[in-house]
C-alpha cells in the first residue's frame, strides 16, 4: 500500500475533472497543476498549487517547456525508502509526487481537423509523455492515470484503503499508461512515415484501439479481438447478436468489393470471404436477385452487402432466407423494423465508412506480410483489345466489371457474368482450369436466360495454356478478359481469333490468396 499526499494533474481532456478533484479533495490530497488545467481547476474553486511556483521556474518557450524539470522528474522517479534517493531529495529541497494524472495533447484529433503540418508538430505532446513513462516505471512507489475513464477506479480505490493504492492497481495502470505512450508514438511516426510517402520503414509501429473482444475466433477454441487505427470501425450495429471473428473477415470482403461498384449501386453476397454474387443494375431490387440467382445455395448462412439505402421492397426478400448479417448504406425504418423481426439477423449500417484504400497485414510465425490494397479504380487505359474481333462500348465495360469482381475472389479466380451480373464464380482452386469447371458448372446449374445472351469471362491471372480459355469457349463463352505475361500468349490469341472470340488483355494481375 502506498499513500496518496501530493498529486500532479495535467490534462488536454479535462472530462470528469469535478468529481476526480472533490475525491482527491476528500482525501487532502495536495494538488500540482500548470497552465490550463490549473486554470481550469481553480475555476472549478479547489485548491491547486501552479507548477511554475512549486518549481521556481517559469515557464519558457511558449509552453513547450513546464514541466520538464528536476524537482517534477526526481519527485516521480525516486524510490521511496532508498536511502541515497532519499538524501538526494533533502539535499536539493526536492519532494516525492505519489500521483500523476497526466493525458497527452489531442494530436490524433488534430489529424483529423487539419493538414497544417506546423499545428499538427505543435500538438506532439512532450513533457506529458515524459511524465507517465516516469511514473509508469516507477509503478512500485507512483501510481499513474492516463485516462478520465480511470478516475472511477482511482476514486474507488482510494476510499478502499484509506487513500491509499495496491502495488496491483499500481502495475494495471502502469501497464496502461505504457501502452498509451506507445500508441501516441505510434500515431507520430506514422504520421511521419506518411508525409515522405515511406511505405515500408527500417521499423514499423502498429497500433489500434481495442473495439471489442470477440465470442472466439475461426473456431470456439480459439481467442479472438477486433482493433482499429480509429475510436471506431465507423460501422453501426443495428440489431441482431454479437459479429463474430468470421462476420467480421466476410463484412470487410464485402465492403472492399462494394465500394469499388459505382456509388449507391450495387449488390455483393459473401461466403466464407469469396463472393458468390454480385449484380450492379440500376434497379435495386432486381440487382438483390441477380446477385441471389448467381448461387442461391452459397448463400444460405451468408452476407448481403448493399451499397444503397435499403427500402422496404427489398427487406421483405431479405427475410425470406437465412442470413448472417445485411450492410446496407442507410436504410429505411420500415425497412429496418422488418429485418428486425429476424431472429439473430445482424444489421449494419455503413453510410459513415469512408477510406478503405490502407494496407493488408497478415500475420504468421511472428512476422508480418504487408501490402497495400488492390482496390484502384480500373480504367480503359489498363486494358488492351488483342482479338481480331473488337468489343462494343458496352462488351468491353461488362467485361471490366467483370474483371473488377475477379480481383476480389480468391485465386485461382474465374468469373463469368452477363451483363452487369455474374453468373458464375469459380475460386481458390490450385488450378485455374478446375477454377473454369467450378463458374462453367454453376453457370449451367442456376442460370436459365436465353443461351444467346452475351456471356463473358474474367480470369485474376493468365492463361498458361489454351485448355482454360478453350474450356470457357465450349460453354458459351463470346469474351475473354485475362491479365498478360503468359510464354502462351500468342496461342491464346490464335485461339481467341480462330474461334472468333474477343480478347482483352490487362496490364496487371490480380491474385488474392
Amino acid at each position: 500500500m502506498k499513500k496518496i499526499r501530493k498529486a500532479l494533474i495535467s490534462v488536454s481532456d479535462k472530462r470528469n475533472l469535478k468529481i476526480l478533484l472533490k475525491n482527491l479533495s476528500k482525501h487532502k490530497i495536495q494538488i500540482i497543476s500548470s497552465g490550463g488545467t490549473f486554470k481550469e481547476i481553480k475555476k472549478l474553486k479547489y485548491k491547486c498549487l501552479e507548477l511554475s511556483k512549486y518549481t521556481g521556474s517559469k515557464e519558457i518557450l511558449n509552453g513547450r517547456v513546464k514541466t520538464l524539470h528536476p524537482k517534477i522528474h526526481a519527485g516521480i522517479l525516486s524510490i521511496r525508502g532508498n536511502k541515497s534517493h532519499n538524501k538526494e531529495l533533502k539535499k536539493n529541497n526536492f519532494e516525492e509526487i505519489d500521483l500523476v494524472i497526466v493525458n497527452f495533447y489531442p494530436f490524433e484529433k488534430t489529424l483529423e481537423n487539419t493538414n497544417k503540418h506546423k499545428k499538427i508538430i505543435e500538438n506532439i505532446d512532450i513533457g506529458g509523455p515524459t511524465m507517465v513513462r516516469a511514473a509508469a516505471k516507477n509503478y512500485n512507489d507512483i501510481t499513474v492515470i492516463t485516462r478520465p475513464e480511470q478516475y472511477k477506479e482511482l476514486v474507488e480505490e482510494l476510499n478502499s484503503n484509506k487513500s491509499k493504492t495496491t502495488l496491483k492497481f499500481r502495475q494495471k495502470m502502469s501497464e496502461i499508461a505504457f501502452s498509451e505512450t506507445a500508441y501516441y508514438d505510434g500515431l507520430i511516426s506514422n504520421y511521419f512515415n506518411s508525409q515522405s510517402k515511406n511505405l515500408f520503414p527500417k521499423k514499423k509501429i502498429f497500433f489500434g484501439n481495442l473495439i471489442e473482444k470477440l465470442r472466439y475466433g475461426e473456431n470456439p477454441h480459439q481467442k479472438a479481438a477486433i482493433y482499429s487505427i480509429r475510436n471506431n470501425l465507423n460501422l453501426k450495429q443495428l440489431s441482431g447478436k454479437k459479429l463474430s471473428y468470421n462476420n467480421y473477415n466476410d463484412i470487410f470482403a464485402a465492403l472492399l468489393i462494394s465500394r469499388s461498384l459505382p456509388k449507391n449501386i450495387g449488390t455483393v453476397i459473401i461466403k466464407h470471404g469469396n463472393p458468390c454474387g454480385v449484380s450492379i443494375n440500376k434497379n435495386k431490387l432486381k440487382s438483390y436477385k441477380l446477385a441471389l440467382a448467381c448461387d442461391p445455395i452459397s448463400t444460405f448462412g451468408g452476407i448481403v452487402s448493399c451499397n444503397f439505402k435499403i427500402k422496404k421492397s427489398l427487406a421483405i426478400e431479405l427475410k425470406k432466407i437465412y442470413l448472417e448479417v445485411v450492410i446496407c448504406n442507410g436504410i429505411e425504418n420500415n425497412a429496418l423494423k422488418i429485418l428486425k423481426n429476424k431472429k439473430n439477423l445482424r444489421i449494419i449500417d455503413s453510410s459513415e465508412l469512408d477510406n478503405i484504400n490502407l494496407n493488408n497485414i497478415s500475420s504468421q510465425l511472428n512476422s508480418l506480410l504487408i501490402q497495400t490494397t488492390d482496390t484502384l479504380p480500373f480504367s480503359k487505359s489498363n486494358f488492351k483489345v488483342v482479338s481480331k474481333i473488337k468489343p462494343s462500348s458496352k462488351t468491353l465495360k461488362n467485361l471490366i466489371f467483370a474483371f473488377n469482381v475477379c480481383r476480389f475472389v480468391k485465386s485461382n479466380a474465374i468469373v463469368i457474368t452477363n451483363n452487369d451480373s455474374t453468373i458464375g464464380i469459380g475460386s481458390g482452386q490450385p488450378s485455374r482450369l478446375d477454377s473454369c469447371e467450378i463458374a462453367i458448372s454453376k453457370m449451367n446449374k442456376f442460370y436459365k436466360e436465353k443461351k444467346d445472351d452475351e456471356i463473358i469471362a474474367a480470369s485474376d491471372a493468365f492463361f498458361p495454356f489454351v485448355d482454360g480459355i478453350e474450356k470457357l469457349v465450349q460453354s458459351g463463352i463470346s469474351a475473354v478478359i485475362q491479365p498478360s505475361g503468359s510464354v502462351n500468349d500468342k496461342e491464346i490469341i490464335k485461339f481467341a481469333n480462330r474461334t472468333n472470340t474477343i480478347l482483352v488483355f490487362s496490364k496487371t494481375r490480380h491474385f488474392k490468396h
